[in-house]
């Protein structure tokens, strides 16, 4: 059984930094696509970032240069660093996991199997 629990959210001025984590159990598969999303309230959930089992990652122009994805295989654990954050990237951040072919391309929009409960980001002007 899949389970994926993030944690690390919490409230912080604007131009702080958070780390979110997530630690996933029970994944069997040989390569998966990994991601962070978000969702504030009244507005569609947007992909934060992504990467594969190989490390490579998949950024949104938009988030690059302040969001950072990264894998720690040995612990199972995906992290999210989050710098110079602004207002708007306040929300709920969600960490989802979907199985990737060999010859796929992990990006944000993948089709995700598994999704943990989400961590609440506060950022304050």
């Amino acid at each position: 059984q899949v389970q994926l629990a993030e944690s690390g959210g919490g409230s912080v001025q604007a131009g702080g930094s958070l780390k979110l984590s997530c630690s996933m159990s029970g994944l069997t598969a040989n390569n998966y696509c990994m991601a962070w999303l978000r969702q504030a309230p009244e507005k569609e959930r947007e992909g934060v970032a992504a990467v594969d089992s190989d490390g490579n990652t998949s950024i949104p122009d938009s988030k690059k240069g302040r969001f950072t994805i990264s894998q720690d295989r040995g612990k199972n654990i995906l992290y999210l660093q989050m710098d110079s954050l602004i207002p708007d990237d306040s929300g709920m951040y969600y960490c989802a996991v979907g199985k990737l072919s060999f010859f796929g391309y992990c990006h944000t929009g993948h089709r995700f199997d598994y999704w943990g409960q989400g961590t609440q980001v506060t950022v304050s002007s």
